[in-house]
């Protein structure tokens, strides 16, 4: 038997028990983080206990969207549940991308849980250098 002393636990399973697991009309969100690194824009998205191929990653003009499913483990028919705390169901998230990302060239990683995305800058939104030329290259007429 287990047992647990965080009150606060109990607080977060029962507000997620009156809300039950996320369904494909009704997904739960999930954690990320976003950043900038040199030419590429990185988001990580935290799913613990998924494969891979639970994941589907749609792009569509600049909008991104990410579902996940976490399934049940498969137990013997003489199992009794005594703590179930890992959230399952349906997981989404929809995020617009700027369109000076290349969602064409979008890498995929899942190592360790985390799910992270590699978008490069696009080559138009980089920072470059404008020549100025001279006064004097210009020829008037008379």
């Amino acid at each position: 038997m287990l047992m647990r002393t965080d009150p606060f636990r109990e607080l977060d399973r029962l507000a997620q028990h009156l809300t039950g697991p996320g369904t494909w009309t009704r997904p739960s969100a999930m954690p990320m983080d976003a950043y900038r690194d040199g030419d590429q824009y990185v988001i990580a998205f935290d799913l613990p206990g998924l494969t891979p191929d639970a994941l589907d990653i749609d792009v569509e003009r600049n909008m991104l969207t990410l579902k996940a499913e976490r399934r049940p483990l498969p137990r013997s028919e003489n199992a009794q549940t005594e703590l179930s705390e890992r959230p399952l169901g349906v997981f989404s998230r929809q995020i617009v991308l700027a369109d000076t990302l290349d969602t064409e060239n979008i890498l995929a990683e899942y190592e360790a849980g985390v799910l992270t995305l590699r978008i490069p800058i696009a080559e138009r939104a980089k920072p470059r250098k404008v020549s100025v030329r001279s006064g004097e290259h210009r020829q008037l007429d008379s």
